[in-house]
């Protein structure tokens, strides 16, 4: 996954490492959900503006293959791109780098299916939000690593 991908930053906090002093393989879904959460917000989507429309997203499948571990500090740069808009589910796809030498530890992929809040039950993707999925957020970056924080395109 190139650079222009959508990238979230973050820093790895000491409670999410294990007694092999590794971070935690349960974290790493964590770190999806997060990077999920940023590219959202991102493409002018955030979750609370979802839930004003009357939708939800639920995962209904999500893999992870880990490829190399992630210490405690490390700054990280979990990669976003859209792999596929179907009628009602979405695909991303999640690489999950050291950030300052860009050594791949874990790649993700998590299946989406959009649902109405009330009642609880799948809905087709508006058009709107098929777009923006479709565009992406190519060049984004999100910092949230303790630098400055910043959202810039390049």
């Amino acid at each position: 996954m190139s650079i222009d991908a959508f990238r979230y930053r973050f820093r790895v906090r000491y409670n999410e490492c294990d007694a092999q002093q590794v971070v935690f393989n349960a974290r790493y879904a964590d770190y999806v959900d997060l990077a999920m959460t940023e590219f959202m917000r991102a493409l002018g989507r955030d979750y609370r503006q979802l839930l004003a429309r009357g939708l939800d997203n639920q995962v209904v499948k999500l893999s992870l293959e880990w490829q190399a571990p992630a210490h405690f500090d490390d700054v990280l740069d979990v990669r976003v791109r859209v792999l596929h808009v179907g009628r009602t589910s979405f695909a991303l796809e999640y690489d999950i780098l050291r950030a300052n030498d860009d050594t791949p530890l874990c790649r993700a992929e998590a299946i989406y299916v959009l649902m109405t809040t009330e009642p609880f039950a799948k809905t087709p993707i508006p058009d709107d939000l098929r777009a923006l999925f479709e565009q992406g957020a190519p060049g984004c970056l999100i910092d949230h690593s303790g630098g400055a924080a910043q959202s810039e395109t390049t």
